[in-house]
């Protein structure tokens, strides 16, 4: 009952983001946006595109840097095609990002990684991505001010900030212990999911300790994570160029990492929908980007998920659905 709650509870957030996202476009003018869209035309979509791959290609790098030695069969390419699917999990589905996280998990799972081993590695990924992210935002923080200096945004932007360094901070300490967070985590993995052997606590608590005890692993993941975020407000600033606004770097770097932080903040709404156009349009406001490009940015980038997600679940499909008709042909009648 509850789980149905949750889902219903997400398809409603994705429908009201939804509709959210028409009135913006509608308001600001649908010529408008489309015109800036179509200044951009499909060159822009392909180069955010290949770009995005290759930062989704560190990202599994990231993750396979905590696994490394404890993956068994599962290679580089085998956390990288997890990254791929997690992303377009969370970002296609109406699920929560959870749901990501778990078909991610689930990915590596079925390239020979340990179920514990998978759980445990993307559970401190994700606390080593928040990481780089929150250092994202406090250099958008730190560009905002310097190049705004009377935006009345810096004091909840601060405020914010450090809410969400003591959050990874809990988050982190939350690992080292037993909580029931775990238990429901391992819960998740072994049910609905058909995880052949139900992955305990314990043994994720485990992994994660010895993951943490592996200092190279877990610098080159943050490292390597927050190289990415920097990286990614190069996507912004081509399409944004490419239809001809004329911000620099800096200012494009402050938009970017505060509406990570947006984002991050609506969770709970699938692939933010909604909530991304609205924060651009208040940031690009700040630096003086018209809201049509900020909406027709916005849509690019939602365009860049669908060109790189749908074919990785598409193929996900296949995958599974291979997988369950040769369990079905051996099971005896």
């Amino acid at each position: 009952m509850k789980g149905r709650l949750m889902r219903w509870a997400a398809v409603g957030a994705m429908l009201a983001g939804l509709a959210l996202m028409t009135l913006l476009v509608a308001h600001f003018g649908i010529a408008e946006v489309g015109h800036a869209i179509a200044a951009a035309g499909w060159t822009c979509v392909i180069a955010i595109s290949g770009i995005h791959l290759l930062l989704v290609g560190v990202m599994g790098l990231a993750w396979w840097l905590l696994a490394r030695h404890r993956s068994g069969r599962g290679t580089a390419w085998t956390f990288i095609w997890g990254r791929l699917l997690r992303d377009a999990g969370s970002e296609l589905l109406p699920l929560s990002q959870v749901g990501g996280y778990v078909l991610g998990v689930r990915a590596v799972t079925l390239r020979g990684v340990g179920t514990a081993i998978a759980a445990a590695s993307m559970v401190v990924d994700v606390t080593l991505e928040l990481g780089g992210q929150i250092f994202f935002t406090a250099l958008g923080v730190a560009l905002l001010v310097h190049l705004r200096p009377a935006s009345t945004m810096t004091t909840p932007l601060l405020i914010g900030l450090g809410a969400a360094a003591v959050a990874a901070a809990l988050f982190i300490v939350v690992q080292q212990r037993k909580v029931h967070l775990l238990d429901r985590l391992a819960e998740r993995l072994a049910q609905g999911w058909i995880v052949a052997v139900a992955v305990g606590a314990e043994a994720v608590q485990r992994e994660i300790r010895a993951i943490y005890r592996d200092g190279a692993g877990v610098l080159g993941c943050f490292t390597l994570h927050t190289a990415t975020w920097l990286a990614s407000a190069l996507e912004a600033w081509i399409a944004l160029h490419l239809m001809g606004a004329g911000l620099a770097i800096g200012p494009v770097l402050a938009i970017e990492s505060l509406l990570y932080a947006a984002r991050s903040a609506a969770f709970l709404v699938p692939n933010a929908l909604g909530i991304q156009e609205g924060a651009y349009i208040v940031l690009g406001a700040a630096f003086g980007l018209p809201p049509e490009m900020a909406l027709a940015l916005s849509l690019l980038k939602r365009a860049r998920d669908l060109v790189l997600g749908v074919p990785a679940l598409l193929t996900w499909q296949f995958t599974e659905g291979r997988r369950l008709l040769a369990r079905r042909s051996i099971a005896p009648p």
